[in-house]
């Protein structure tokens, strides 16, 4: 009898579940919806439990049955995603939680982790799906890379209790590999993506690119692979390239062997403006294909600075002003850009990186705002394929909206305007969110 009990609970607790979804109509709202469309005044967003339920000139809304928010004078996007972040290298789950918590209510409702432990990133992942921590969503890569890669300290630092390229999220790679075991052994950590990182040539590259799609993964490379080059990634038909600054090893000279080469790109072939045909190609070949750049400006910027300041560790890959160059080139040409920082402020910043790349965007990359928003919203959900989910505001797709007070596409610095966040319809208002006050210097996935 018990048994009948429990079966019958089991079988209707489903339907249950879907008839209290809560609704709550947001009114009066100025909507961008991140499609490219001109914004929409007088619009209201119809939100049933963790989706859009509608979208509706705001004369035909109905507000029976519906928690009604009111946000006349108000704009809303689509909610912000980071496409290049580093939740566990090494793994600290308090402080990825704080910087988690950050982005939430900063209106960032999705980040890529891009290769780090992911027996942290993955229970960091599911805290975020479920509720149980303030964090937008978690989309993460398994790492593959040549043997030679694994002395890396970062690759023991996440991989710990278990030998360096041996780990189904960190695997060395080479010609003997069983390329159709390993990718299923990285599809089996529940990862979002392949990433390609370094020590391969663009063969391999290619190998490993065609197998992935045949089992149905994104793969997502390093610019430059070394010893593949920029242009091996976008033979291989990668789906997503990191990193402007590395691109311009394709028009250098000389071409490091691999990743712990730091030779610096040699930039003469870019002196006074010019811009090498290899590069150009290079992007008509990209734009064609559709691969995204997540073009990562900041953490190079910041690179510059800090080594002219310290002269500490090792010297940047390129200048900043080539690294921009680089990002206005291929935008110019039509490559899809994506909102990626590779790196995040001191805890006690108001706000999270991610801002800050945005206002490289718009200022000296010169994308006009609207395609800045698009980075960081459409096509950013493209690189983390999840385009179907989000990215736009549009019944179907999950309820992840940021409000804000003030106008982006007049200033893409008013996206710090915002007032509250909305994932999977729960709503965390700004004010509810406090900067901690200790110093401490923020982390930086760099390269």
């Amino acid at each position: 009898m018990r048994r009948g009990v429990l079966c019958c609970c089991l079988l209707l607790s489903p339907v249950a579940i879907a008839g209290e979804a809560p609704r709550t109509l947001y009114r009066n709202a100025v909507l961008i919806d991140g499609t490219g469309a001109p914004a929409r005044p007088g619009t209201s967003i119809l939100v049933e439990g963790e989706r859009i339920a509608a979208v509706m000139p705001d004369a035909q809304a109905r507000t029976a049955g519906a928690t009604v928010v009111d946000l006349r004078g108000r704009y809303v996007v689509p909610g912000l995603i980071d496409t290049h972040v580093h939740l566990a290298t090494p793994p600290d789950a308090a402080e990825a939680k704080k910087n988690l918590r950050r982005q939430l209510y900063s209106g960032v409702t999705a980040v890529r982790s891009m290769a780090d432990d992911v027996r942290s990133v993955g229970e960091l992942s599911r805290q975020a799906l479920v509720g149980e921590i303030p964090s937008p969503d978690i989309h993460y890569a398994a790492l593959m890379a040549g043997p030679g890669f694994f002395k890396d300290p970062r690759t023991i630092a996440v991989t710990r209790g278990r030998k360096p390229g041996q780990t189904p999220w960190m695997q060395a790679i080479d010609e003997r590999t069983d390329l159709v075991l390993a990718v299923a052994m990285a599809r089996g950590t529940s990862a979002d993506g392949i990433k390609l990182y370094a020590d391969m040539p663009g063969p391999l590259l290619a190998k490993i690119t065609t197998e992935a799609h045949r089992q149905g993964i994104p793969v997502w490379a390093h610019a430059a692979v070394f010893p593949a080059m920029p242009a091996d990634d976008v033979a291989a038909g990668v789906d997503v390239i990191s990193h402007s600054c590395p691109l311009a090893y394709e028009a250098s000279p000389h071409k490091p062997a691999s990743y712990h080469e730091r030779t610096p790109v040699d930039e003469s072939a870019f002196k006074d403006g010019a811009m090498p045909a290899s590069i150009t190609g290079l992007f008509a070949s990209m734009a064609a294909r559709g691969t995204i750049l997540d073009a990562t400006n900041l953490v190079y910027v910041r690179h510059v600075e800090e080594y002219a300041r310290d002269k500490q560790g090792a010297p940047p890959r390129c200048s900043a002003g080539l690294t921009l160059r680089l990002t206005a080139q291929a935008f110019q040409q039509g490559v899809a850009i994506s909102s990626g920082t590779d790196g995040d402020n001191p805890d006690e910043a108001p706000f999270p990186s991610l801002h800050d790349e945005l206002d490289l965007l718009a200022g000296p990359v010169g994308m006009p705002p609207m395609e800045v928003l698009r980075a960081a919203t459409a096509t950013a959900a493209r690189a983390l394929g999840q385009e179907k989910a989000m990215g736009t505001i549009e019944p179907g797709k999950l309820a992840n909206l940021v409000v804000l007070s003030e106008d982006p596409l007049t200033d893409i610095d008013h996206l710090r305007s915002v007032t509250e966040t909305v994932k999977r319809g729960v709503r965390y208002p700004r004010s509810a969110f406090h900067a901690v006050t200790e110093k401490k210097a923020g982390a930086s996935g760099r390269d």
